[in-house]
């Protein structure tokens, strides 16, 4: 399935993301995690890639048996970084062969062990390069990332507004955004965005908190800002993993409410590998 054709037709689109695993023993968890996920039925899930390409064979082959043997219509991430682009065309020739229709195609974070690195000579640069050459003799459908309180190296928010336009105007098909915690942050974006003509769906990512320690890391990668009233509530939970899961829930569910409230396109649930959290908020939303 195209997961664009999924969109508009009168309920949203909910999917996960996963990370392929450094080992056989992780690899058997996360198989557990869709697993347990399966039965509330997404309609797509994703597979990261590694900084620099790093987990690109993981990830090929994560997306091709998650399709292939679970049933569900996967999507593969896949970055500029790290490759010419005479090996994305290969990554691409595989995923076609493997029945993956659909791609999220990204510039990519440099490889953080790697603090002299360079562009690969002859390669891409930007996500909306990445994206026309998908387009130039494939047939994916092409999602994109976008950021709603700005992607952290943009010179300032009109510019990474101008470069999602070029992005989208190469063929991105639908946005997902980076995890955000303060709803308003999104629905500011969207508007900004349909004012400079973006029409595509752009559905909302989505990560419950589930340890303060590993929020506190991703969001200084991501930009992501916590706002004072969780900050505060977690701040209460004193690090108590218990505590930590039962505010990350409470959290995500109600914003996962309103954004569908005020017609979001979908949820994309950044699940961390781990399915606890991420079936309670389902759970809580729609009865299952």
């Amino acid at each position: 399935m195209r997961i664009a054709e999924a969109f508009g037709r009168g309920r949203p689109v909910v999917s996960f993301e996963f990370f392929p695993p450094k080992t056989e023993a992780g690899f058997r968890s996360l198989y557990r995690t869709i697993g347990e996920l399966k039965h509330l039925d997404p309609g797509f899930v994703s597979v990261t890639w590694g900084a620099g390409g790093s987990t690109r064979r993981a990830t090929v082959e994560l997306v091709a048996r998650i399709q292939q043997e679970i049933g569900i219509t996967a999507m593969a991430h896949l970055t500029c970084v790290g490759s010419t682009p005479q090996e994305l065309g290969e990554i691409l020739d595989r995923l076609e062969g493997a029945g993956i229709e659909n791609l999220l195609a990204l510039g990519g974070d440099p490889p953080r062990d790697q603090p002299g690195y360079r562009p690969t000579p002859g390669g891409f640069t930007y996500a909306c390069e990445l994206v026309s050459f998908a387009h130039t003799r494939w047939n994916f459908c092409v999602g994109g990332a976008c950021y709603p309180e700005t992607h952290p190296r943009a010179p300032s928010a009109e510019a990474d507004l101008a470069h999602l336009v070029r992005k989208v105007r190469a063929g991105v098909d639908f946005l997902i955004t980076q995890l955000f915690f303060d709803n308003a942050d999104y629905f500011t974006f969207v508007a900004r965005a349909r004012a400079a003509g973006i029409t595509v769906p752009i559905v909302p990512g989505i990560m419950p908190v589930v340890s303060r320690q590993n929020i506190v890391r991703i969001t200084a990668l991501s930009g992501a800002r916590i706002p004072p009233e969780l900050a505060a509530r977690l701040e209460l939970a004193e690090d108590d993993p218990v505590r930590t899961l039962e505010v990350g829930v409470a959290w995500a569910t109600a914003q996962c409410r309103e954004l569908l409230d005020r017609d979001a396109p979908g949820l994309h649930f950044y699940t961390l590998n781990q399915s606890p959290a991420t079936r309670r908020i389902h759970a809580s939303l729609f009865g299952e």
